[in-house]
């Protein structure tokens, strides 16, 4: 595996998904939101190097969440250092979902159905709102993100027939176009509007300098998977939650 690839994407994906509270705690960055979207309120490793005082430091992360409100996450992936995953288990973590992170060149085209916006309106949150997996405390913390974007970043809407029919936002990270959000409504699927989109916020990028497209998905999400091989995105890693009821 490529850790400097991982390195490189794992930054690039929290600096698209901002939080306003962090600290680190060696090698870890542990960050808290509204305990919407994972990334925002998990903590994750950044070195894979060993850490001899990892257990003390996983005592210290459940301690802060607990201590904000908030369920203890950790977000397990090629960066943790040896040990993480049996302690975690061993202290009563349960694993949750896994995803993984993809990227690749897409072929770019910039279309004009496409709204490029400088934050997200009223009609992008109701395409997005279509999705099952939105809830309220993801939507908030969507709007409340906004001002606290240190990279490029854009709202994207597509109409189709006079209507607003798929919707997804980016991010702009050098050389990295991150890919995020992506929502059709359920009568406009199956039209090639995903891949419209994909393909109009790479062309964002680009302007931007960005060569290199990626994006995370949940395992589960086979029409997403797909979706994104098809493009010409290719696996670069996977990661998994462990929870602390």
């Amino acid at each position: 595996m490529n850790l400097s690839l991982v390195h490189a994407l794992e930054r690039a994906t929290l600096n698209a998904l901002p939080s306003p509270r962090v600290v680190f705690d060696g090698p870890f960055v542990v960050r808290s939101f509204l305990g919407g979207t994972g990334r925002a309120n998990a903590a994750c490793s950044l070195d894979p190097a060993p850490d001899p005082e990892l257990a003390q430091r996983v005592t210290r992360v459940a301690a802060h969440y607990r201590r904000l409100g908030m369920t203890p996450r950790f977000r397990s992936a090629p960066l943790d250092p040896p040990g993480l995953e049996a302690l975690l288990r061993a202290g009563g973590w349960a694993e949750a979902d896994e995803s993984h992170v993809t990227h690749g060149r897409v072929a770019a085209q910039a279309d004009p159905a496409v709204r490029i916006l400088t934050a997200p309106d009223a009609t992008w949150f109701d395409v997005l709102g279509t999705v099952e997996y939105q809830s309220a405390a993801r939507k908030a913390e969507k709007q409340e993100a906004v001002p606290l974007f240190a990279i490029p970043a854009t709202w994207l809407v597509l109409e189709e027939e006079g209507r607003a029919a798929a919707a997804m936002s980016a991010t702009c990270d050098g050389r990295f176009t991150g890919i995020f959000d992506l929502a059709v409504r359920p009568e406009f699927r199956r039209r090639g509007l995903a891949q419209r989109m994909i393909r109009a916020a790479a062309a964002w990028g680009e302007g931007l300098g960005a060569k290199t497209c990626f994006a995370q998905v949940a395992i589960t999400n086979t029409a997403s998977v797909a979706l994104q091989a098809g493009l010409g995105l290719t696996e670069a890693y996977r990661y998994r939650y462990f929870v602390l009821r």
